[in-house]
């Protein structure tokens, strides 16, 4: 009857740890890989080359200047795409802007 009541408080005290290490894990990847509901403008605006792009392009349409984004500054292609993305974005919304004015 002892060896009864032992194994199950051992079996118990497993399933309980299991529980822990399961959950725990969840959580830790749910925190690397977000949840799914972020934005790609989320993660656009914590981009470096994102935001170099949307300045440049506000400046270059304040000035009146042609819609040609100076890519060159970034190295990786990855870069170049977010930064001519912040270019186009930030030159659209300074003219949008001003046309609403």
């Amino acid at each position: 009857m002892e060896g009864a009541i032992i194994v199950n408080r051992i079996s118990t005290l497993a399933l309980a740890l299991a529980v822990c290490v399961g959950t725990t894990a969840m959580l830790k990847l749910n925190q690397k890989t977000g949840d799914g509901r972020q934005t790609m403008d989320a993660r656009l605006a914590s981009d470096g080359a994102f935001r170099d792009g949307l300045y440049v392009g506000r400046l270059a349409a304040q000035q009146r200047l042609p819609m040609h984004s100076p890519v060159g500054r970034w190295s990786t292609e990855k870069d170049r795409w977010a930064f001519e993305a912040g270019y186009r974005h930030g030159y659209s919304a300074f003219l949008s802007n001003a046309v609403k004015e």
